[in-house]
């Protein structure tokens, strides 16, 4: 598959880059600054460019099969950055639906699963997180909206541990007693279901 990856110079991008890579698709990554994927060398396509910029985003991910977000906040979250994600949403969007790109695969947070209760995430979000909630939440309201082929992935504390490939999934609901999981972890689900094509307009909550 042809796979362009978002938020590829952060933990979970990375991680994402590097399995893809392993399982043979040609992969390129959209990012400002392209300095922590030199590692990579000539096995990825690397494009420089504004993620918030609809143009730019578009010329990118045209002529791929799907593309896989790992982009997030960066903490503390800034006064003007507190609808980041909402905007990157709208962005990426309309830039999939120019240029006909129909399948992406988003990391969200766990954060919003109101009905968990071990952990209660929602409840830990809103009072430690709460800007980070509201962003994220309005970022899944636009590509429910979207009519794209879009799956939301939602892990709840993110680790560096290596790949375990054992890892426990949920549609729609946190697993029970999901408290973290590795961002290797959720980079082989994210790409597996966009291997399978599989739950397309699913929310789904992954941990170990």
């Amino acid at each position: 598959m042809k796979l362009i990856v978002l938020g590829a110079t952060g933990g979970t991008g990375l991680e994402i880059v590097r399995q893809a890579i392993e399982h043979g698709h040609r992969v390129t990554a959209l990012v400002r600054n392209p300095e922590r994927l030199k590692p990579f060398g000539d096995r990825i396509g690397v494009s420089q460019g504004d993620l918030l910029n609809s143009a730019e985003m578009g010329k990118a991910i045209h002529g791929h099969d799907a593309v896989l977000s790992g982009f997030g906040p960066r903490y503390p979250v800034a006064k003007a950055e507190r609808d980041l994600l909402r905007r990157f949403a709208v962005t990426l969007t309309s830039a999939m639906l120019e240029v006909g790109v129909r399948r992406v695969v988003i990391e969200s947070v766990a954060f919003l699963f109101k009905d968990s209760i071990i952990p209660p995430a929602y409840f830990l979000g809103r009072l430690f997180f709460g800007d980070t909630v509201a962003d994220a939440s309005g970022m899944e309201d636009v590509f429910r909206k979207s009519g794209l082929d879009w799956t939301i992935v939602r892990p709840p504390e993110l680790t560096n541990r290596p790949p375990t490939g054992k890892y426990r999934v949920r549609e729609g609901h946190l697993p029970r007693f999901g408290f973290a999981i590795s961002r290797a972890d959720v980079a082989d689900f994210m790409i597996g279901i966009a291997e399978r094509n599989t739950s397309i307009g699913k929310v789904v909550g992954v941990s170990n």
